[in-house]
């Protein structure tokens, strides 16, 4: 029995690990970088604990040790920067912190212009307190891809220049939830501390992982749980071996195909926008996903149609089926629906057809 249990575990504990390179693999890190979590919204919130508690230490020790300028910064409180269109794994948390009094957070918004966070508005909102700046990748209402290997070289060097004062270093962090499994995600090119991983939205089970480079070796990471010392203690938990397997697996996937699934889903949404700007003609069709000059996920369509004072929208979607994954834009009455439809791999021209006709029928049910 001690024999076959001890099979089981080795046998398990590989199976965590193949799953680790590849995730590892995936976004362009070690092995040793990737933490296994619950999901995203796990993983958003330890970043954020980490840049807290990080911030708290670094008020009285700089790297070096004492140093009097950290002493000075005692009793000050941590800043964070985010945008106005981040999930609420990250958006939620920071608010609490606000109106607990222990932190300060600015919400930069993103351009009319071209749907991304401007570096320039992130750099703007920079003060001496600063201790995070969290902005997703890749954007899930617009697809809109966020310029966040500028925004890091931004930040890198002013860390140079923060350091020499003294000051703290801001941590950098994306959510990739969007992102991976529909482009390639590079974690050296990107540039950031922290990254986070949600298999669910490449096809995995419902579970998760941060990217932290060189966790609390070269990046801060302090655990939110204590417990059994699993994830090398920065989140002990008895690992759920079948789900990380499959994430693992969903991984092993990404590595091989991912240009072929990018390239499927472009041509499949492309044909979609195609189709619907046919039916409804450009004069009442608006893509709002395409932004001059940014760059877009490729299975995103957000698009709005035109009409007076669209309402009704919850019976309409109840009355054809249309459920909250391809919803019509129908005014701020409803707000369950957002003007969203999404494409799933791999789902063909032939069957983005019979949602045209749908979204058609719902449009004209409302005017």
């Amino acid at each position: 029995t001690s024999y076959i249990k001890s099979n089981i575990c080795r046998k398990a504990k590989e199976i965590i690990n193949e799953a680790r390179e590849s995730l590892a693999q995936m976004v362009v890190g070690r092995p040793q970088d990737i933490i296994f979590t619950s999901g995203g919204t796990e993983a958003n919130n330890l970043v954020i604990h980490t840049a807290l508690r990080h911030f708290r230490e670094s008020q009285v020790l700089g790297q070096d040790g004492p140093g009097e300028d950290h002493k000075r910064a005692a009793g000050t409180t941590p800043h964070f920067i985010t945008s106005n269109v981040e999930h609420d794994s990250v958006r939620l948390p920071l608010e609490h912190l606000v109106k607990e009094h222990l932190a300060e957070a600015t919400f930069v918004p993103v351009s009319k212009i071209t749907g991304q966070v401007e570096v320039d508005d992130v750099i703007a909102a920079i003060c001496p307190t600063t201790c995070l700046v969290s902005i997703m990748l890749a954007n899930n209402e617009t697809g809109v891809i966020m310029p966040i290997s500028e925004l890091s070289q931004r930040i890198q060097i002013l860390n140079q220049n923060r350091m020499a004062s003294g000051l703290p270093r801001i941590l950098m962090h994306t959510d990739a939830a969007q992102m991976i499994g529909k482009g390639r995600v590079d974690g050296q090119d990107l540039g950031v501390d922290y990254l986070t991983i949600v298999g669910h939205k490449f096809y995995a089970p419902r579970i998760g992982a941060l990217y932290v480079r060189g966790p609390g070796v070269t990046t801060p990471l302090h655990p939110m749980l204590f417990g059994g010392g699993q994830e090398r203690n920065f989140r002990p938990g008895t690992e759920n071996t079948p789900m990380i397997a499959g994430l693992g697996k969903a991984a092993e996937l990404v590595n091989k195909n991912c240009e072929e699934y990018e390239a499927h889903m472009r041509e499949v949404r492309d044909y979609l926008e195609e189709r619907l700007e046919a039916s409804f003609g450009k004069h009442r069709l608006h893509l709002n996903s395409q932004f001059p000059g940014a760059k877009r996920l490729c299975n995103t369509c957000n698009f709005s149609v035109w009409g007076p004072g669209l309402q009704g929208c919850q019976k309409t979607c109840t009355s054809t089926r249309l459920n909250h994954h391809s919803p019509l834009i129908c005014g701020e009455a409803c707000q369950a629906c957002q003007g969203q439809a999404w494409t799933s791999y791999p789902e063909s021209r032939e069957e983005n057809d019979p949602a045209k006709t749908l979204l058609r029928g719902c449009a004209e049910r409302v005017v």
